[in-house]
């Protein structure tokens, strides 16, 4: 028997996923897919929530498996519901093997074991563009993982990542240092040369935590370095940012667009969905962000779209 081979539910029989998986990819006529792994957010401002409202402002089409299940709402995270390793396979495995994926973007994962089982089904699928938003650290920024699921994202996910995008506080904890030890743009271009270290073709420190009235996200793709700036919007500790910003970068990467014209894209996405926002009154606590505000197209940002 395949070791790499599933059994398909309903259909009693099994399958190579991976080539299954390409079979799919060419037989279906569907708009281009991206799966979401992460956390669900009962409140619908974050988590798969919000990856699944930006894939529709995007026109792509969306699939999720689920992570962790969460009791919150603008004002805050009430219960949290770890699922079962074995049910989030069984989610991933459902999805690829007969709607298949055109990218792929984590959340929060949560758990080495979590990670290792995403990191173990892309090598087993084939090699799909990967954006990881790794949620580390929770609004206070406390650590919210094990150091050994840390270990797992720098030697196990993270070399498969085509983009990552951490915020300040997770990069500097990726590579063992204080995000009080960042002070200077010369420092924060020496995190993302060690995050770049770590294996992904792209990175992004995400700036937001930084005091000033603009917001800069740095890029680095090994090349050169990219400072995307944006001014910061009478928004307090809006929510869901993280997540929105993670999930347009994979679904301009289904697409086919590239990795930095994704981020791009997606950086001048996020600005108008956060300026949506600013009349917004959605709960006592936090304000989320408005996805629907409209989509991006290259042509908006003055990009190649070759």
């Amino acid at each position: 028997m395949d070791d790499n081979a599933v059994t398909i539910v309903g259909k009693g029989k099994q399958v190579n996923p991976a080539e299954h998986f390409m079979t799919t990819q060419k037989s279906r006529n569907l708009p281009p897919r991206v799966l979401s792994i992460g956390g669900s957010d009962s409140g619908g401002s974050a988590g798969i929530q919000a990856d699944l409202k930006t894939y529709e402002a995007h026109g792509v089409f969306g699939t999720t498996a689920l992570t962790v299940v969460t009791a919150q709402n603008t004002i805050g995270v009430h219960q949290i519901f770890a699922l079962p390793v074995e049910f989030i396979q069984a989610q991933i495995d459902a999805v690829l093997i007969d709607i298949g994926t055109y990218s792929v973007k984590t959340g929060l994962l949560g758990r080495a074991e979590v990670v290792g089982l995403v990191t173990e089904k892309i090598g087993a699928y084939g090699p799909v563009p990967l954006v990881v938003d790794p949620v580390l650290v929770n609004g206070r920024g406390d650590l919210i993982v094990s150091p050994e699921t840390l270990k797992a994202y720098r030697e196990q996910l993270f070399p498969l990542a085509t983009v990552i995008t951490p915020n300040l506080d997770e990069a500097a904890r990726l590579v063992g240092l204080s995000v009080e030890s960042i002070h200077t743009p010369a420092d924060l271009h020496e995190l993302a040369r060690q995050l770049k270290a770590l294996g992904p073709q792209v990175v992004v420190v995400k700036g937001g935590h930084l005091q000033g009235d603009h917001i800069i996200d740095l890029v680095f793709d090994g090349r050169q370095f990219i400072e995307l700036d944006a001014p910061r919007l009478p928004i307090e500790n809006p929510h869901g940012v993280g997540c929105t910003f993670a999930s347009a970068i994979a679904a301009n990467l289904a697409k086919g667009i590239s990795a930095e014209q994704s981020v791009r894209l997606a950086h001048t996405y996020l600005q108008l969905a956060l300026q949506a926002a600013l009349e917004w009154q959605v709960g006592a606590g936090r304000t989320p962000v408005n996805h629907h505000a409209g989509t991006v197209t290259a042509d908006i940002v003055g990009l190649d779209q070759s």
